[in-house]
This record gives C-alpha cells, sequence and structure tokens, in this order.
C-alpha cells in the first residue's frame, strides 16, 4: 500500500468523520463514556479541529490509493511551571486514527513522520499522545514508534448529583 500524507482539506471532513464516529465506537467498550448519540462524531470532531485551530497545530490525512485511510491532529502546547523551562513547549497528538484495513501498512508511521517534522520545525523537543487504559492495540503501536510512559491518569466515578 503507497501512503501519501498531506495536510487536512475540508473536502476530507467527511473521511473524519467516519473516523471519529469509529473511534468512539471502538473506544465505547473500553472507557463506557462515550457519546454515540447523533452529531456525537460531529461535535467531537468540531472540538478536536477548533482546538487545533487555536493553539497553532495542524491534522494531516493518510491517503491510500486515493481513499483517505487515517489521520493526525496535532496542537502545540505548554506544561506547566513544574516542568524545566526547556522542556515545557511540547506538541500533543490530540487525535489518531488509522482505519483498520489500512493498519499496520505505514500509514500511522507516516502521519506521525510528519507531525514530528512539524513539532521540530516549531522548536518543540518533546510529542506527547494519550490513550485510554486497557487500549493494548494503541498502546503497542505507540511504543513501536519510540513513545514511552510518562504519566499515569486516574479517574473515579462519584454518583450522579441527586
Amino acid at each position: 500500500m503507497d501512503i501519501r500524507v498531506r495536510p487536512f482539506a475540508p473536502a476530507d471532513r467527511a473521511a473524519l468523520l467516519e473516523h471519529t464516529a469509529a473511534l468512539n465506537l471502538y473506544e465505547q467498550p473500553i472507557a463506557g463514556d462515550r457519546n454515540l448519540g447523533p452529531g456525537a462524531a460531529e461535535a467531537s470532531l468540531d472540538h478536536i479541529l477548533g482546538r487545533v485551530a487555536a493553539m497553532g497545530g495542524a491534522t494531516w490525512v493518510a491517503e491510500a490509493d486515493g481513499a483517505v485511510v487515517g489521520h493526525l491532529c496535532l496542537v502545540l502546547d505548554e506544561m506547566p511551571a513544574y516542568v524545566a523551562p526547556d522542556r515545557r513547549r511540547i506538541a500533543y497528538v490530540t487525535d489518531a486514527f488509522v482505519r483498520e484495513e489500512a493498519r499496520g501498512q505505514g500509514a500511522f508511521r507516516a502521519l506521525l513522520a510528519t507531525a514530528e517534522a512539524f513539532a521540530a520545525a516549531a522548536g518543540v523537543t518533546r510529542i506527547m499522545i494519550g490513550l485510554l487504559a486497557g487500549n493494548a492495540a494503541a498502546e503497542a503501536a505507540y511504543r513501536a514508534a519510540g513513545f514511552r510512559p510518562y504519566a499515569h491518569e486516574m479517574a473515579k466515578d462519584l454518583p450522579p448529583p441527586a
């Protein structure tokens, strides 16, 4: 499979909506809190693209045979003051997805290489990505791409308000 990475264009929106809906559906059994209702994928995608635009990031798509098979969204951010000043500016992958039929073919690696080049050009020395605890497939892909654990978040559900 020949993978080509290019910047996101408005004509790619329908493909990214499909990706977002598929990702929410995949993550629902892991997280138990994904919004699968009408308009959820659109609201989710709008939120992500809005963050990218507001934070000086970028979104890319991976194409194979003229079809969008994956995407990656990246924002530029700053860590809190407890991080050394020369390490505070980071790039953060806010969203990444590759269609099942294209997985293992290099789409994620190509998207990540593009994101890393963008981040390096922006003077960033660290790129970060988050994943749901229990998403072993994503963790394996990220580790294979050179990511390592950095922090762990923990959650506790509270009873709904009375």
